[in-house]
């Protein structure tokens, strides 16, 4: 803890050793999803459909890289490049690639309508196709300091090929951070019209990441701080070029 930053890491380490402060926060998170809780907030009047914890510490961590670009798989209601863009422009400078496999009409044309969509591009298709992958490194050659968020089709198979896929892109002391991990947390029967679950989901495949490089690691700031969030162990710091 100093003036210039009053945070503590040991602080924040303590705090994710304790196993009675885990057990209440992955109660509160199982409660609070089955009340569709990420779906209370908007930014700047679109949708952004995450909790309000995650949304601080993305906040922080743009400030802290300053990227040039920054690159998200699904898009739903917009509210999340919406943010992006509204932080770069503060920042001055930067662009938002975002990826969809479907992109609604009505949500393209809200977004496109939006003061910050002068810094957001869609495209529209699969994350791991590789006629949109190679748009996706076209842009990001142009860019000297990337962040890469994953957040679209949430089954370990595919968020595994993203990592592949984008891991790449994200350049050292960037991010690449996997929303939705918490789904290895909720009940078995969560999402029974989903294709991913308990054991099959973005946690799993960012285990089997991290066992295959030495390019990312676990940031222990945002994973230890962290409570009410829907990446646990899902905030990785890229440490290497």
């Amino acid at each position: 803890m100093n003036a210039h930053d009053p945070k503590s890491q040991a602080q924040i380490d303590r705090m994710a050793a304790d196993g009675e402060v885990d057990a209440l926060r992955r109660e509160l998170m199982v409660r609070s999803a089955e009340h569709r809780y990420s779906y209370n907030f908007s930014w700047l009047g679109r949708p952004i459909i995450q909790y309000p914890e995650d949304i601080t510490a993305m906040q922080e961590i743009v400030w802290r890289v300053k990227p040039d670009l920054i690159i998200e798989t699904g898009i739903a209601h917009g509210g999340s490049l919406v943010f992006y863009a509204s932080l770069l422009e503060l920042i001055g400078h930067g662009r938002v690639l975002g990826i969809d496999v479907d992109i609604r009409p009505h949500n393209r044309e809200a977004i496109e309508a939006h003061p910050m969509c002068k810094r957001i591009t869609m495209l529209e298709g699969s994350s791991v196709d590789p006629a949109i992958v190679d748009q996706v490194r076209d842009h990001a050659g142009r860019a000297e300091r990337v962040l890469v968020v994953l957040d679209s089709n949430h089954a370990e198979a595919h968020v595994l090929q993203e990592l592949e896929l984008y891991g790449p892109l994200v350049t050292r002391g960037s991010y690449l951070v996997v929303f939705d991990t918490v789904v290895e947390w909720l009940p078995g029967d969560a999402f029974p019209d989903r294709p991913w679950g308990v054991g099959d989901n973005p946690m799993t495949a960012v285990r089997k990441f991290l066992q295959g490089t030495d390019r990312f690691e676990l940031d222990a700031e945002y994973n230890g701080k962290l409570l009410l969030t829907v990446a646990p162990n899902g905030y990785l710091r890229c440490v290497r070029d």
